[in-house]
Order: C-alpha cells, then structure tokens, then sequence
C-alpha cells in the first residue's frame, strides 16, 4: 500500500513519525513522509521517501529570540505567526499528496488540513496524535499548562482549545478547499464531520505518564510512544564514548528547538549549576546553541557539548537528564529510566512536567522564565543535586521505564493500518 506521513513543526513534532514510518516499510508498505527539508537526511536515512513541506521553522528562528512573552500582545503575535505558518502548509501539503496515495497518516500538527486532502482524493486517513488533545473531564488541554480547572472546566477547556485551532486554520482551509475544487466548509465543521464518523485517533504516549481518560469516545486510543528511527547498529560518537568514559555518569542539559538566542547566556548558567552541583555534564547545543567554548565545538573537563545524538542512546548513560519537557524529550528521558529536571518554557511542555513529577520521576518543575532570576544559578544546581542523589526519583523513574518496556506505538499503528486496508479493501 502507498502511504503517506505527513508531519510539520520542530523535530519534537517530526522525529516520532520516521520510527512509525520504518515500521510500516518494514511490514511491505511504500511509505513517504512529507515533511521540511531539515529533516530530509533523517527522513531518508529511515529507508523513506522525501516529500518537501513548506515554511521550515529552523529557518525562520530568529538569531536573538527575546525571553518568552506570556503578555496577551506576546500570545497574540504567537497566533499570528501561526496562521502564517498554517497558510503557508496547506499549499505545501497538498503538492505532497499524489493521486497514487491510498493512505493518509496525519500528524497532530497536519491533521486540520490533511482532512481536506483525504476528502478531496477520496482516500481514507488515519490521525495519529502526540498529545491528548480531545476534550476530557480529566485534566485541562495541554496546551493550557499543568493546572487542573475541575472536570467540567477541563472539558470546557478542551473545546475552547478545539475552537482555536479551528480558528487558526480557517483561512488556510478555505483557501486548500478552494483549490482542491471541496465545497465551503469550516474547519469546525470537517473536524465534527470526522468525529460523527467515528474515525480513529492513535495516541503516540505512554499511559505511564497519561492513562487514557474514561470519558473519551471508544475510538481514541493511547498506544505508546513512537520514538525516533536510528539505525539498529548506531552507536555513540567516540567522543561522547570517551567522555563518558573517564568519569561517572554526567547530567544532560538540552533546550531542543526552544530558546534561539540564548545559548551564550544559558550555557554559562548550565556550566555553573553543573559545577556548582559537583557534576560532569552534557549539553546538547539545540537551537540555543548550547556550548562549552566560543566555537561551539570545545570541550572542557568536566562538561562535553554536543550535537543532534539519539536520546536513545545517550540518556540511559545520563545521571539525570536537565530539559525543556517536550513530549518527545520527556519520554525518552523516562524511558531510559533516570530522573528528569523539568524546565517547561511554553505550550504543552509545563503538562508533561507536571505529569513527570506526579509520577515520582522528576523532581518540582522549574520554569523556564526562573532560569532569568538572580538565584537561578542557585536554583538549577539544587534541583541537579536533588535529581543525581534521591533514591525515590531513581526508584521511581527506573519502574516507570519498565512499564514503559512492554508497549510497543508503532506495532500498533501497523495493526490499525492493516485492519483499515481490509476494511476499505485495499489488500492484496
């Protein structure tokens, strides 16, 4: 079967769907993944085909990112630049689409405009989720932060949030339909469309970290992480052998594509916290531009800066692991079994912070916007020393990366996918 992934936004928002996509190569399909051109090598690097997407975030980060705005002009500017974003995608998505597609498997991100394609071509589509978006009595969306507004506030909150989204592509929907020759209609009016019809949403998260909540509809399923494709053979660098090898287990400190600009002033903080915490440490430069040296390349003693390495690989080697709480970032973190220090900076990063250390594998969140206070130096360090030398967030996070072992994300998408082919008989 021809199948195409379709994924936008930063790795965190891509990575996952290279590992889906080499399950289901591996199954027999013809698989593509459309996507920016920063992520082509990966892409292709996972046996897939290339598919160009439009409006790369990596080249648009501005080179002197100012500290996040939580102001109503900040937020009002972020949605803004999203619109933008979005129109810019559907035009990108729907060249990525061929008439030879019988398949459709729609990112969080690409899902509200893939729908159109899927409609327009007459081909069936399957949603495949990072985050538990749908409206739940639960918790409160995500993207809304980590405070509980009681059960009938979550799910308020839930369709609000919906609405939103809806909103943010409703320029960008109508000009897709329009070109794809689709009647008016609104995002809002698609999506229930969709959710009439019972279609199936996979969840790409541990229930360790989200149990999937009751009041869901029966068609939205948490199946496991879906974790990034690396060659089976890979191995570290042999510089970050090396360096791991002439002490003990350092701490991790990485940002991954939040934080452009900052890397001068978050790394002589990183360096710091670690020393004074009494650690070795690794940072991974990101989009910060985390750093040990004024090339970006040098290493010191006690503190080895790197570049993109699979947290597969270089995480169970960690202490503990210092980051921004993305949800790709955070499982791998509890995956490998060690402790986390959470530093959310913005969208749904403070929710699974909170979900981290709910669970006895993280100690307290700490806000990205503390690392500008006078005591952060002070404050990063604490947490450090409490991450590395805790018996209970060790105990903690070693349990949950053993639950975590029996799942199996991308098996089950392959199991969804091969009973939706026989349902729409598209088998040989």
């Amino acid at each position: 079967m021809k199948i195409l992934i379709t994924a936008a936004g930063s790795y965190g928002d891509v990575a996952p769907y290279t590992g889906v996509g080499a399950r289901l190569r591996h199954a027999g399909h013809d698989v593509a993944l459309a996507t920016h051109d920063a992520y082509a090598p990966l892409v292709r690097a996972a046996g897939l085909e290339f598919r160009r997407l439009p409006a790369d975030p990596r080249t648009r980060r501005p080179d002197n990112a100012p500290a996040p705005d939580a102001s109503p002009g900040g937020k009002r500017d972020l949605m803004r630049r999203a619109a933008a974003f979005i129109q810019e995608l559907g035009g990108g998505l729907a060249e990525a689409t061929t008439e030879s597609t019988e398949l459709l498997l729609l990112s969080t991100t690409t899902a509200p405009l893939g729908r159109q394609l899927a409609e327009a071509y007459g081909i069936p589509s399957l949603e495949l989720g990072l985050q538990p978006n749908a409206p739940t009595g639960d918790f409160a969306p995500p993207v809304s932060g980590a405070r509980s507004l009681g059960r009938w506030g979550n799910r308020a909150a839930g369709r609000l949030s919906l609405r939103i989204v809806d909103r943010l592509h409703g320029d960008a929907t109508r000009d897709l339909r329009a070109r794809l020759g689709l009647p008016p209609a609104s995002p809002r009016t698609v999506r229930r469309r969709a959710e009439a019809a019972g279609r199936p949403v996979l969840h790409g998260f541990s229930e360790v970290l989200v149990p999937r909540p009751a009041d869901w509809r029966s068609e939205l399923e948490v199946v496991g992480n879906w974790w990034p494709w690396h060659a089976p053979d890979a191995q570290l660098p042999s510089p970050v052998e090396d360096f791991l090898a002439a002490g003990p287990p350092p701490v991790f400190i990485g940002f991954g594509s939040m934080a452009a600009g900052q890397g001068e002033r978050l790394s002589g903080l990183a360096v710091r916290a670690l020393r004074r915490a009494g650690v070795r440490g690794v940072l991974q430069s990101g989009w910060a531009g985390l750093a040990t040296g004024p090339d970006g390349n040098a290493a010191a003693d006690d503190i080895l800066t790197v570049g993109e390495v699979p947290h597969a690989l270089l995480f169970p080697r960690m202490s503990a692991v210092v980051h921004h709480c993305g949800a790709g970032t955070a499982a791998a973190g509890l995956r490998a079994g060690v402790p986390t220090v959470p530093v959310p900076v913005t969208a749904d990063q403070p929710f699974w912070a909170a979900r981290l250390a709910a669970l006895g594998a993280a100690t307290t969140p700490l806000p990205f916007r503390a690392l500008f206070a006078d005591d952060a130096v002070t404050r990063l360090a604490e947490a450090i020393t409490q991450a590395t030398t805790s018996p209970a967030l060790h105990e903690r996070a070693a349990g949950a990366a053993r639950r975590m072992a029996s799942e199996d994300g991308t098996g089950e998408v392959a199991k969804a996918v091969e009973a939706l082919a026989a349902a729409e008989g598209l088998t040989d």
